[in-house]
């Protein structure tokens, strides 16, 4: 009636995640989660400023492209970002420094998070930009 187990000790039927082995999935620290936090905030913020670039174009912008690229390009390991081309998305150039604002508010919190010095201050003076973007007096056209 009884048979004996047949298997050793060394041999149990415990799941090999449970058992102490790695897992299959990868894992990440919290630095390296901050890093792909920080580069996605940063590439968003980079598009958006190319949309502007093409819509008004000033060297101011294309001085905050080459270093969001720059940015960006050091955070993936090497890797440059998609850049935007062609004709913008949306025309409403308010709206694009709004989304800009807010982009480089999130880079900003992320970066303070992970102490990166340099994306911090990238980050606020892109904010500062787009702040003052947004309160300069617009032209009122004449009504007919």
């Amino acid at each position: 009636m009884y048979e004996p187990n047949r298997t050793g000790p060394d041999r149990r039927s415990v799941h090999p995640a449970m058992a102490g082995t790695p897992s299959d999935f990868p894992h990440r620290s919290r630095e390296e989660e901050l890093d792909i936090q920080l580069a996605g905030h940063l590439a968003a913020l980079l598009a958006v400023t190319d949309e502007m670039r093409a819509l008004t174009p000033s060297s101011d912008l294309d001085a905050a492209a080459a270093r969001l690229t720059e940015q960006v390009t050091r955070l993936r390991g090497g890797r440059t970002p998609v850049r935007a081309s062609g004709a913008p998305t949306d025309p409403r150039t308010a709206a694009l420094h709004q989304r800009a604002h807010t982009l480089a508010g999130r880079a900003l919190v992320v970066a303070a998070s992970r102490a990166d010095t340099t994306a911090a201050i990238l980050a606020a003076e892109r904010m500062d930009a787009h702040s003052a973007a947004l309160s300069e007096p617009k032209e009122l056209s004449a009504a007919h």
